[in-house]
């Protein structure tokens, strides 16, 4: 019962892989498979929900906070095959090899959160990186352009310098405290006497992570990743990995040596700013839509800093409320991208035109999802940065707060310019060649709205859970 969820992803993952030897199973069956493996895993886990112990000599420790990440997790992952169950973009020889990638990335996220121990955390990161590393250059290139080599090659080498900084600050912490072990190097830092260097050390590993949530300065693979990846990939490298990331970051601020919360607060400030500035910004002049999307992501980022640098249960809780909202909203967005590319090309905003005309719905899940995401009530987004922009004001942060704001009004303008292009503007030579969605996407799209507006609307629950699974890490 303790690793149900890890083993039934697994399993999955064998059973692409003997597909993938066998070379004869047809695309339909294989996205078939794929999508009952996905729904089979989001139950495992909620059967899984309540687990609590220690496996593999304390390395691995399934509690409610790393079960709570593992529904979010296999939750985002069945809405990603959903939204990507034509795999327009990947070449049918290879299909059965991306689903086995997608199911190891997703295997190696699950040991993530769960990680208790310094080495598990290095293999379970690289395993879920490696992955995506192969993942993002499978796409048919039909253009012969080949942005795909490009985009993969800038994230591999963005990614090995973020885990070789991680590394240098892992060695530190490990001849500081004498363990691998996560509770005993945090409970060695907070009995204090340690030298600054722990200090140090802590930054060093926290860039690793960084780099999955896309913070400046580690975030110049996104645009290019998001733009030369296949949508359905595009789609969980803007997800999954940002989940993570949010967990281990969390389980990571309590590393922090007594004496320093000053300095950790005002370079979570100035990181956080300049991630709102420089992905709104430089969304502002975007015409492809996973671009914009991918800088969208950075600024994001930024609003998940302002719940770590409380330092507080109860902004940790906000930040974990907040990346379920984000990665809510950017489902929908994405899962009508996939459903808008027929032949898996990158949509441009002008692609839009006339879809509230001949795709109504899902030209209404498009406006849901960029509606939250530049912070218009009553969707998640808006309360998700109301309450993290209340929490930093409390804690005197007042202007940091102002310039969060400013940046909410920058990000409102380029969110609107693609809903303007859906719904204002009129082309009917554009809209003809929109294609149907199924109507498993349709559903999937109507409970992404409703999720949207709901943790919008009622967001105590939610925000009490995440606050009670943080407190069970002390």
């Amino acid at each position: 019962m303790l690793i149900l969820p890890e083993l039934v992803v697994l399993g999955g993952a064998f059973l692409f892989f003997t597909a993938s030897l066998t070379g004869k199973a047809q695309p339909q069956l294989l996205r078939t498979l794929a999508l009952l493996c996905g729904l089979t895993l989001f139950a495992s886990v909620c059967i899984a929900s309540q687990a609590n112990g220690l496996l593999f000599f304390a390395s691995y420790a399934v509690t409610p906070y790393s079960q709570l990440f593992k529904i979010l997790l296999a939750g985002a992952f069945l809405f990603v095959l959903i939204a990507g169950q034509k795999l327009t973009s990947i070449h049918s020889s290879v299909q059965a090899e991306y689903y086995l990638f997608l199911f190891l990335g997703v295997f190696g996220l699950m040991l993530l959160v769960s990680a208790n121990e310094f080495i598990l955390l290095f293999v379970a990161l690289e395993l879920s990186s490696f992955a995506l590393y192969l993942l993002v250059p499978m796409r048919d290139d039909r253009d012969g352009l080949r942005p795909q080599m490009e985009a993969s090659i800038k994230y591999l080498l963005f990614g090995v310098i973020a885990t070789g900084f991680m590394l240098f600050g892992m060695s530190y912490l490990f001849a500081l405290t004498g363990s691998t072990s996560l509770p005993a190097i945090a409970d060695a830092i907070q009995q204090g006497g340690m030298p600054p260097v722990a200090l140090v050390a802590l930054l060093l590993v926290l860039c690793g992570f960084f780099f999955k949530l896309a913070v400046f300065p580690f975030h110049f693979w996104v645009p290019d990743v998001y733009q030369g990846a296949a949508n359905e990939t595009a789609i969980f490298v803007a997800t999954l990995p940002k989940i993570a990331a949010v967990a281990i970051l969390i389980r990571l601020m309590q590393f922090l040596p007594p004496g320093h919360e000053q300095f950790v607060v005002l370079l979570f400030a100035v990181l956080a700013l300049v991630s709102m500035f420089y992905g709104n910004l430089c969304a502002l002049v975007q015409d492809d839509i996973k671009r914009l999307l991918g800088f969208s992501g950075i600024a994001h980022a930024g609003f998940i800093l302002l719940g770590l640098l409380t330092l507080q249960e109860e902004g940790y809780g906000l930040a974990m409320y907040y990346i379920s909202a984000y990665v809510l909203m950017n489902l929908a967005c994405f899962l009508v991208l996939c459903a808008l590319a027929g032949k898996g090309q990158n949509l441009r905003i002008a692609d839009l035109h006339g879809l509230s005309k001949r795709q109504p719905i899902l030209a209404f899940i498009l406006a849901t999802g960029l509606f939250g995401l530049a912070g218009i009530p009553p969707f998640a987004g808006f309360m998700g940065k109301f309450l993290v922009l209340t929490e930093t004001l409390n804690k005197g942060h007042l202007l940091v707060v102002v310039l969060a704001v400013i940046n909410t009004a920058i990000a409102i303008y380029y969110y609107l310019l693609v809903v303007r292009a859906a719904y204002t503007v009129d082309d009917d030579s554009a809209a003809a060649a929109m294609p149907s969605p199924s109507l498993l996407t349709t559903a999937a799209g109507i409970i992404l709205v409703l999720a949207i507006i709901l943790v919008g609307i009622l967001p105590a629950k939610l925000i009490t859970l995440a606050t009670t699974v943080v407190q069970s890490l002390g």
